[in-house]
C-alpha cells in the first residue's frame, strides 16, 4: 500500500490533464461525487418506504443543516491538518457509516429516527471533506496548472450528475435501497487507495498575492506559521479573505451570482416550464442544454488551462449570463429558452471555473481551506435559502418578473467586479 510520504519533485512536465498524479486525484474525486448521488436516492427511496411526502422532504434537507452550520470549522480543519488526511478520514466515515446503514435496511425496515441521524452525520462529515477538497489542489500540481484542474472538476462534477442516477436507479432495480447504499459506499471505498497513491507536494505562497496590508494581523491573532485556537484560526481567515484585494471581491461577486441564479435555475427553471406548459420534455431539453453548455465551459478550461485578462473575462461572462437568466423567463417559445439555457450554462460556467481558479492561484495555500469553506458556504448555506423565495415570488407575481429580476441582482455582482481595476486586471499564471 502506498504511504504518506511528500515529495518535492511536482511540478508536472505535462499538462494537469495528462498528469498521472492529478488524474489519480480526480478519479478518486469523481467516485466520491457519483457515490454522493447514489446515497441521495437510496436515502430519499427508503425515507417514502416509510413515511410521507412531508418527511421525504425533511429528511432529504436534513443534512444541509450540519453542513451549513459546520463548514466554517471544516475549513480550519483544512488549512491545520494535511487535507489528503481529512479527506481520506472523511471518506472512511462515509464508507463506514453507509454500509452500516446498508446492512441495516437489508435486515429490517429502517425507523425514520434511523435516516434522519443519517443524513445529520453524513451532512457533519461533508462538511469536513468539502473544504479539504478545495484545500488540495495547490498540494498537488503547480500554480499555472491550476485553472486546468478547477476546470477538470467541474467536468467531474457534470459527469456524476449524469452517471449517477442511472447507476443508483439500476442499483435500487436489482436489490432495493440496500443495494443503492451499498454500491454506494462501495463507491467511496474505491477512491480510499487511489487518495494514498496521490503524491503531495510542498506548497508555496504566491508571489503577488497580498499588499503589505493584506498580511498584518494583530499581535494576538493566529498566523500560518503558528496556530492558535480553531476560533482565533477561523477569525484570522475571514479576516483574511476580507482584506485581500482580490479575495475578498471574488467571494462578494460568487455569493451574489450564487443567491440570484441558483434558485432561479432551479425551482424557477420548474415553475416557468408549468407555467408555459411545456410539459416533462421541454424541462427535461432545458435542463439537458443548461447541463451542457456548463459541461462545455469546463471543457473549455480543462484544455486549455489559461485564459487572457481572466478577472475581465469572469466579470464579464458573469454578465452575459445574467442577462441571459432574466432573458429566460421573457421568450414565450422552447427552443428559445432551451438556446438561452445552453448560454446561461456556457457563461456560468466559465465565470464559476475562473472565479474558482483565480481564488485557488491567488490565496495563500494556508489559507485556501478557509477560502473554500467561506465560498461552499454560500452555496450550500445560503443559496438554498432562496428556493422559497423564488418560489412564492413566482406564485405572486409570475415567473417573468422574478427571473428578470434575479438576474438583476446576479447583474449587480457583475458590475461589482467590472468596477474592480484589480478584478479586472486579474491574471491566471501561465508557464
Amino acid at each position: 500500500m502506498a504511504t504518506l510520504e511528500t515529495t518535492t519533485s511536482l511540478r508536472p512536465a505535462v499538462p494537469a490533464h495528462r498528469d498521472a498524479n492529478v488524474l489519480r486525484w480526480l478519479t478518486a474525486y469523481t467516485a466520491s461525487l457519483v457515490g454522493d448521488t447514489v446515497y441521495f436516492l437510496a436515502l430519499g427511496w427508503s425515507v417514502q418506504k416509510t413515511a410521507g411526502p412531508t418527511e421525504v422532504g425533511l429528511v432529504m434537507a436534513a443534512g444541509a443543516l450540519p453542513r451549513a452550520v459546520l463548514m466554517l470549522g471544516g475549513g480550519v480543519v483544512a488549512d491545520r491538518l494535511d487535507p489528503r488526511r481529512v479527506i481520506l478520514g472523511s471518506d472512511t466515515l462515509r464508507c463506514l457509516l453507509i454500509l452500516s446503514v446498508a446492512a441495516a435496511v437489508a435486515l429490517t425496515t429502517p425507523a425514520l429516527w434511523l435516516l434522519v441521524a443519517v443524513a445529520l452525520v453524513f451532512g457533519a462529515v461533508d462538511a469536513l471533506f468539502v473544504p479539504a477538497v478545495g484545500a488540495l489542489p495547490p498540494r498537488i500540481t503547480s500554480p499555472d496548472q491550476l485553472a486546468r484542474v478547477t476546470g477538470l472538476r467541474s467536468l467531474a462534477m457534470r459527469l456524476s450528475q449524469i452517471a449517477g442516477p442511472p447507476i443508483g436507479g439500476l442499483a435500487m432495480g436489482l436489490g432495493g435501497p440496500a443495494v443503492a447504499f451499498t454500491v454506494a459506499g462501495g463507491l467511496f471505498a474505491l477512491s480510499l487507495p487511489l487518495l494514498l497513491s496521490v503524491r503531495i507536494r510542498p506548497l508555496d505562497s504566491p508571489d503577488d498575492q497580498t499588499t503589505p496590508d493584506d498580511q498584518t494581523m494583530p499581535d494576538n491573532q493566529a498566523t500560518p506559521d503558528g496556530p492558535g485556537t480553531a476560533r482565533a484560526e477561523l477569525l484570522d481567515g475571514l479576516r483574511y479573505l476580507r482584506r485581500h484585494r482580490l479575495l475578498g471581491p471574488l467571494v462578494l461577486v460568487g455569493a451574489i451570482c450564487e443567491l440570484g441564479l441558483t434558485g432561479t435555475l432551479n425551482v424557477g427553471m420548474v415553475l416557468l416550464n408549468a407555467e408555459r406548459g411545456w410539459g416533462p420534455s421541454g424541462l427535461g431539453l432545458i435542463v439537458a442544454c443548461f447541463g451542457a453548455g456548463a459541461a462545455a465551459s469546463a471543457a473549455l478550461l480543462a484544455v486549455a488551462g489559461w485564459l487572457p485578462r481572466a478577472g475581465l473575462t469572469m466579470a464579464t461572462t458573469l454578465l452575459l449570463g445574467s442577462l441571459g437568466a432574466g432573458a429566460m423567463g421573457v421568450v414565450p417559445a422552447l427552443w428559445s429558452a432551451a438556446v438561452l439555457a445552453a448560454f446561461v450554462g456556457l457563461s456560468a460556467g466559465v465565470f464559476g471555473s475562473l472565479d474558482g481558479a483565480l481564488i485557488q492561484t491567488t490565496a495563500d495555500p494556508a489559507y485556501l481551506g478557509r477560502a473554500t469553506s467561506v465560498v461552499m458556504l454560500t452555496t450550500v448555506g445560503l443559496a438554498p435559502l432562496s428556493y422559497p423565495l423564488v418560489g412564492a415570488a413566482i406564485g405572486a407575481w409570475g415567473a417573468a418578473p422574478v427571473f428578470l429580476g434575479c438576474g438583476g441582482l446576479s447583474c449587480l455582482g457583475a458590475a461589482y467586479a467590472l468596477a474592480s481595476p484589480t478584478v479586472r486586471r486579474a491574471e491566471l499564471p501561465r508557464r
